[in-house]
């Protein structure tokens, strides 16, 4: 009975999200509960000497839901700064020209995407590269191509960076991969985006005066200044005290929010907001959806749903079971699997390693809920849902099994 409940709900959270506008209740809400229940059932229906497994398991989702928190959390509040006060707006407005076509704005953004995620991680990159998008005046379609293109680039400039994305990270502390070859996945990535982009950006057509776009007259003061520094000093900062004290990301963006809080105490508080008024600007729709989420697929790691997945290397050759694993991240999550595949214990080359961990981050840009960038872009881009992600499904596919026909070639490199 229990595990009926408990598949009932991950599937009836699925196609919530899926109807979202036909049910009128919004995803987070929707997710949330159905992830909360399955954790209810799990406590309600576990024997007196299984509770305290339950416990364990359910404290140890929450711990890792509430890192992640944290962190978006930080993040989400620099970028709302950087938003209210004109930062990324003056930083278009010296980008790009007063006009430009819709096309050439396009490829701007998308590669943008990319080049920032070298460097940032892929939450904090997707919350700028959204809020890029959200203000643009376009229509339905040339929007959601934006969005989607968005969403490949982000994660595609994470994979081959072990502060890029998590699942990159626990490969390589599990001692599968170099830090040398995974450059290699960031050549894979960069072509399969360079084919999303072709692909969506064919029919653009029409230009943008981006002076009524990107249209807030941006009057620096001292502490303007010293934020917009704090920003990418606080970016730089993780990455390097990750790789060489393996401290938390989550513990160094705080202490970098810890310090914006501080530096804005000093403006005049004329006609802006008190600093503690941008956490409240943070969009907690997002994050509401973004904790369902991960409950649902805590509960799925505790019934050892997803531990079933590494018998696939006992029936498939290892490259073609790596392709339909990063498939499987889109619906489960890379994390999950990839924990299930490192526990099992299976023995690859360290090429055929490279083949996964372009799979499993990748995979998960086929649909908007399997990556944290598809879920932020869901929170921020007018019109953006499960469905109307999903029309580019073919599109994505392409783009990705190229990425992955790449990292199989360059593969023997590795050695």
């Amino acid at each position: 009975m229990l595990s009926v409940i408990l598949y009932g709900c991950a599937i009836l959270a699925f196609l919530a999200v899926l109807l979202e506008q036909h049910w009128r209740i919004s995803k987070a809400k929707s997710t949330l509960f159905f992830g909360c229940l399955a954790w209810i059932a799990m406590y309600a229906d576990a024997e007196d000497w299984q509770r305290g497994e339950v416990d364990a398991a359910f404290r140890a989702n929450i711990l890792e839901i509430a890192t992640l928190w944290l962190f978006l959390m930080s993040t989400m509040t620099f970028v709302a700064y950087i938003n209210r006060r004109g930062l990324l707006d003056a930083f278009m407005r010296w980008l790009l020209p007063a006009r430009i076509s819709v096309k050439g704005l396009f490829y701007t953004i998308t590669f943008l995407a990319f080049g920032l995620s070298l460097f940032c991680d892929n939450v904090t990159t997707a919350l700028v590269a959204t809020s890029l998008v959200q203000p643009l005046e376009l229509d339905a379609r040339k929007r959601l191509a934006f969005a989607a293109a968005t969403v490949f680039a982000v994660t595609a400039g994470g994979v081959a960076l072990i502060t890029g994305d998590v699942t990159t990270l626990m490969i390589f502390l599990a001692g599968k991969v170099r830090i040398a070859n995974l450059a290699l996945l960031g050549v894979a990535a960069l072509l399969a985006l360079g084919v999303l982009a072709l692909l969506l950006g064919r029919g653009m057509k029409g230009d943008l005066e981006l002076a009524a776009v990107y249209r807030r007259w941006f009057k620096p003061d001292l502490v303007d200044t010293v934020i917009a520094v704090l920003f990418p000093a606080t970016v730089v900062a993780t990455m390097l005290l990750n790789a060489y004290f393996a401290m938390p990301p989550v513990l160094v963006f705080l202490f970098g929010l810890s310090i914006m809080l501080i530096v804005g105490s000093y403006r005049r508080r004329d006609h802006v907001l008190h600093m503690l008024d941008y956490v409240r600007e943070i969009e907690f729709d997002s994050l509401l959806f973004f904790l369902g989420v991960l409950l649902l697929v805590g509960m799925l790691a505790r019934v050892e749903v997803l531990s079933g997945l590494a018998g696939l290397y006992q029936v498939l050759p290892a490259p073609l079971c790596n392709y339909v694993i990063g498939l499987l991240s889109a619906i489960i999550g890379n994390v999950p699997l990839t924990a299930a595949v490192l526990k099992a214990g299976i023995e690859m080359p360290e090429d055929q390693w490279m083949q996964l961990t372009y799979s499993v981050v990748m995979g998960g840009t086929l649909l908007a809920t399997g990556s944290a960038a598809g879920i932020i872009a869901m929170g921020k881009i007018r019109g953006l849902t499960l469905m109307a992600y999903a029309r580019y499904f073919a599109h994505l596919l392409l783009a990705y099994s190229v990425g992955y026909g790449a990292v199989v070639l360059l593969g023997p490199r590795a050695g």
